[in-house]
C-alpha cells in the first residue's frame, strides 16, 4: 500500500511540475516520446522559437490532387512542444481535393480564408455531415474520424486549419490502401475492387505488390 501512495505521489509531483512550466520549447534533436520532445534548455530558449512564419504564402498545388498543405506542427514550429495546439495552412486549386483521412491525435476546426469549399466527415457510426463552406466560415472534425475538402468552386480556395495537438498525425485513405507494399490480392479481398483498379490505383499512388 505504502508502494503505492509513493508512486501516485511521484507522479503528482511531476505533473504539478510540467504544469508550473512556462513553456518547454522542443529539443528536435532528441526523439519525441508519448508526451512530446524534450525541452531544450530553458537559457537558449530565444523568441523566434515561438514564431512561424510560414503561413503567408500559398502552398504550390501543381500535383495530382490539386491542393497544398503547409503545416506548422511541433516539428516546424517547435513552441508548440507541450501546449496542445497546432495549425496549418490548406490550399486548393479549382477541382483541388484534400482526400479522405484521418488525425488520429487532434481534432480539427476549418476557418475558409477564400473561395469555396465542400468539407465533411464520416462518423463511427458511418454517418456522413457536408457543408459547402464560403469565406468566414468554420467546420469542426472530431477526433479520429475520416474527413476530406474539395474546391466547390472556379477558383482557388484557402483555409486555416488548427487542432488540438501539436503533432496531430496524419493517415490519408488512398496513401493507406494503395501506397504500400501489401500484395494486390490481399487488397482486393479487403476493399472488393477487382484486380485491374487496384493495380491502377497502386500504379498511380507509388504502391507495389
Amino acid at each position: 500500500m505504502l508502494r503505492i501512495l509513493f508512486f501516485f505521489s511521484l507522479l503528482f509531483i511531476f505533473s504539478n511540475n510540467a504544469a508550473a512550466m512556462d513553456f518547454c520549447v522542443a529539443n528536435l534533436k532528441r526523439p519525441a516520446g508519448p508526451a512530446g520532445y524534450p525541452c531544450i534548455t530553458p537559457t537558449k530558449v530565444r523568441a523566434n522559437d515561438f514564431v512561424f512564419h510560414g503561413l503567408g504564402v500559398a502552398g504550390n498545388t501543381t500535383n495530382i490532387i490539386k491542393a497544398a498543405v503547409t503545416p506548422s506542427f511541433v516539428a516546424q514550429f517547435p513552441g508548440l512542444n507541450g501546449l496542445g495546439l497546432s495549425i496549418a495552412r490548406l490550399d486548393l486549386a479549382p477541382g483541388g481535393v484534400i482526400p479522405m483521412h484521418t488525425h488520429p491525435a487532434a481534432s480539427e476546426i476549418l476557418y475558409v480564408l477564400s473561395g469555396k469549399i465542400t468539407a465533411g466527415f464520416i462518423s463511427s457510426a458511418n454517418s456522413v455531415y457536408v457543408e459547402t463552406l464560403f469565406k468566414g466560415d468554420v467546420m469542426v472534425f472530431p477526433q479520429g474520424l475520416l474527413h476530406f475538402q474539395t474546391n466547390a468552386g472556379g477558383k482557388p480556395a484557402s483555409a486555416v486549419v488548427s487542432f488540438n495537438s501539436p503533432d496531430p498525425g496524419l493517415q490519408i485513405l488512398d496513401f493507406a490502401l494503395f501506397a504500400n507494399n501489401l500484395t494486390s490480392s490481399f487488397v482486393e479481398k479487403t476493399t472488393f475492387l477487382d484486380d485491374a483498379t487496384v493495380k491502377k490505383l497502386k500504379g498511380i499512388l507509388g504502391g507495389t505488390g
